[in-house]
């Protein structure tokens, strides 16, 4: 026991007498009287100057070094600067074997990093050339490499202590001379203290940046509590308050605030992480989230919330300093918002209960997004959106640009589609729309289901309810090739033609239940070789429809006047003609439509026509006939003689279909001269019929005379009777 006790008192002894010494070193050494040699061994080793013009201090209770006013100059340009750095450690920790940082201190740190016009930076330079930077050795193999890892990690956890840590006014400015790009840091501050792993400890942070290119400015002010295990494989987050003002050129001049809050937690072992409370906005939008994320890999599983509280996106780019919006209405995108559920298995990423408000319109379902493929599906119903009112509005000038001619050459067009992305789709999409208002049409009822696969699209179902009627569209796009190919197909019923085309393109020419079926084929990514290598058929039939803006009867009439020599009398003819069950056929050439089918029945009259649709040049040209096969109208000039019935009367419709539609419509005189022959063959055969109704009257007279000479009166009654039985009377 004695032993025992000697050995302890001896190694009492060695640390008092080593207290002693480092107590005695500090009190005598003056480490100031060492600072020439200091700065001619940083001369000689480097090619920098250094020069330490504050004292030099150190302290025993806390064990720590003091240095002040100290300068590195390379090539006579200040590299950094430091008004002052103090490192402390507690010596009682250091005898315990637990050693704890008592106190870190850097003020006014200022260093310029630059890189000149060949690239390179001068922090390359410090070391003389000529000389290699100790290269770390590498583990001799792949077994010692995880050795050595093992040993990294498996060995006790770290005691980590530090009383304080405290970093004021401090800079660094970066150039690149080649570019004239350069940031500033500045005003850089950092506290922290009472930092111990397994327990949380406060920190905050201040600083200011600025870049040149562009001119943009950031004063940031974040605050927390954080905290790590001595494994150092979970830490935390809490009470974040993060402040960044922003301003400069990204947004117009303008100042701007972001702002971050809530906790986060995060366990590397176990490849958990967890947001909570998170908030984060960008002047007026504010996103929230509470979500867990399952593992860290290719794979992750997510689970949570996700809103987005609701804000004026003419507001928001108001105070970005960006360019507005422009909109036909202008209280239009002053209320948006979001919000979804997150779930889903790994590897997916499912929102459920997902709702997107626009103004006054609301879409509801769900979406997912699988990380391995990039697939989407998309399920989403809304009510009803007025289209229009998004639409930039229409100025003068804009107008005039449009009606006026184009001269010279055309704008270059560019692609309609990017193949390579319609190439790497998978989309499953379901979109729905209670009422549409778009072009001024209103559509309602609307269905619609996409599909893409392996570079082809396909719009499986599109229909909806449109003015009475309804329509369903199939389209196909396989983009596997450069060129493009695209199948449509399409059916409508009843539509309702007047309020159509009104609302559409305010032409009120034509009134009717349309049904129509279109088969269209085509090929190209640019809408001009869309339009060039269209080919296909459209088959029409309007029921009970009307030209509301063109009097066929009248041009009838005209014609049969001409040819009873004679003026129609009647002034009011009025504007429209109806018809019954017109239809035809379009064939697509291109941007010519081609008819030669069509066919309608008018009172009194067989309409039958032929011609071409220039949709480039939105051009018609229609030759119709009206062939007259009953009394078409009460004015006496136009009645229907045997010399006009079964007459064609020639009408020509041409011109521009974008103008004025009644102006296209009139009665054909060049083509009237082949009626006339119909009308002088009608006469011949006319004549030639009172040729022999005449012969044959006057025979029956001579024979009548002469029979009445042989048989007297009595027997004329019975002679007439003979005789139209004899001419066929």
């Amino acid at each position: 026991m004695k032993a025992v006790r000697y050995v302890a008192l001896a190694i009492v002894g060695l640390l008092i007498l080593a207290v002693a010494a480092v107590a005695i070193a500090v009190a005598v050494i003056d480490p100031n009287t060492y600072k020439p040699q200091i700065e001619k061994v940083v001369e000689d080793k480097t090619n920098l100057d250094l020069i330490l013009a504050g004292d030099i201090g150190w302290s025993f209770i806390p064990l720590g070094l003091e240095l002040n006013d100290v300068e590195a100059t390379l090539e006579d340009e200040r590299l950094v600067r430091l008004d002052q750095l103090v490192a402390q450690v507690s010596f009682w920790s250091l005898v315990t074997m637990s050693p704890r940082v008592d106190t870190f201190l850097l003020s006014g740190l200022d260093a310029n990093l630059s890189v000149n016009e060949d690239g390179t930076g001068n922090w390359t330079r410090i070391m003389p050339e000529g000389e290699e930077q100790p290269q770390q050795e590498e583990p001799a193999s792949a077994e010692a490499a995880e050795e050595t890892a093992e040993e990294s990690t498996g060995g006790e956890p770290l005691n980590f202590n530090v009383e304080s840590v405290e970093i004021n006014n401090a800079r660094v400015h970066y150039e690149d001379k080649g570019t004239g790009q350069a940031f500033t840091l500045e005003d850089f501050t950092v506290t922290a203290s009472e930092i111990t792993l397994g327990s949380s400890f406060p920190l905050n942070v201040a600083f200011r940046f600025a870049t040149n290119q562009p001119q943009f400015e950031v004063q940031g002010d974040i605050s927390a509590r954080l905290a790590a295990n001595e494994a150092l494989n979970e830490f935390g987050v809490s009470g974040l308050e993060a402040v960044f003002d922003m301003s400069g050129e990204p947004f117009g001049g303008e100042s701007v605030r972001a702002e971050l809050a809530g906790s986060l937690e995060a366990n590397l072992e176990n490849e958990t992480a967890t947001l909570n409370g998170f908030t984060a906005s960008l002047a007026d939008l504010t996103l929230n989230t509470d979500l867990t994320v399952n593992g860290f890999g290719d794979k992750p599983k997510l689970e949570g919330s996700l809103s987005i509280d609701e804000f004026s996106l003419k507001a928001l780019l108001a105070a970005l300093g960006q360019p507005a919006i422009e909109t036909e209405d202008p209280e239009v995108m002053k209320a948006i918002a979001f919000s979804t559920n997150i779930g889903g298995p790994a590897g997916t990423v499912e929102l459920s209960d997902l709702t997107i408000s626009l103004d006054d319109t609301t879409f509801q379902g769900s979406a997912s997004y699988a990380l391995a493929n990039s697939a989407i599906g998309l399920n989403l119903q809304g009510d009803a959106i007025n289209a229009d009112r998004y639409l930039p509005p229409a100025s003068d000038e804009e107008a005039a640009t449009e009606e006026a001619p184009q001269g010279g050459g055309s704008a270059e067009e560019g692609d309609l589609l990017p193949l390579e992305t319609l190439r790497s789709l998978v989309l499953d999409i379901n979109l729905g729309l209670g009422e549409l208002i778009v072009s001024n049409l209103t559509i309602k009822e609307i269905k619609s289901v996409i599909t893409a696969r392996n570079g082809v699209l396909e719009v499986q179902d599109f229909s909806g309810k449109l003015y009475d009627g309804s329509f369903g569209a199939k389209v196909t796009l396989d983009a596997r090739t450069d060129n493009p190919k695209w199948a449509i197909s399409s059916k409508v019923n009843n539509v309702q033609t007047l309020p159509l085309l009104t609302d559409l393109a305010e032409v009120d020419m034509l009134a009717g239940g349309a049904n129509l079926s279109a088969d269209v084929n085509t090929t190209g990514n640019r809408i001009s070789a869309l339009r060039n290598n269209a080919g296909g058929e459209i088959n029409f039939n309007l029921a009970e429809g009307e030209f509301t803006r063109m009097n066929l009867t009248r041009m009838a009439c005209q014609g049969i006047a001409m040819v009873n020599q004679e003026s129609l009398s009647t002034s009011d003819w009025g504007t429209s003609t109806p018809f019954n069950d017109m239809k035809g056929t379009l064939k697509i050439d291109g941007n010519t439509l081609n008819n030669t089918d069509l066919v309608a029945a008018l009172a009194g009259m067989r309409l039958e026509g032929d011609g071409t649709v220039d949709l480039a040049a939105s051009n018609l040209d229609y030759e119709i006939g009206l062939r007259i096969v009953g009394e078409i109208h009460r004015d006496e000039a136009c009645r229907v003689t045997e010399y006009v019935e079964d007459v064609v009367i020639p009408v020509e419709c041409r011109g521009d279909f974008a103008e004025d539609p009644a102006g296209l419509c009139s009665f054909d005189g060049s083509r009237f001269r082949d009626t006339l022959k119909t009308i002088a063959a009608n006469a011949a055969k006319a004549k030639a019929r009172e040729e022999v109704d005449e012969a044959k009257a006057k025979a029956e007279e001579k024979v009548s005379e002469k029979l009445k000479e042989k048989l007297g009166e009595q027997g004329g009654e019975q002679v007439k009777d003979a005789l139209k039985g004899l001419f066929g009377q």
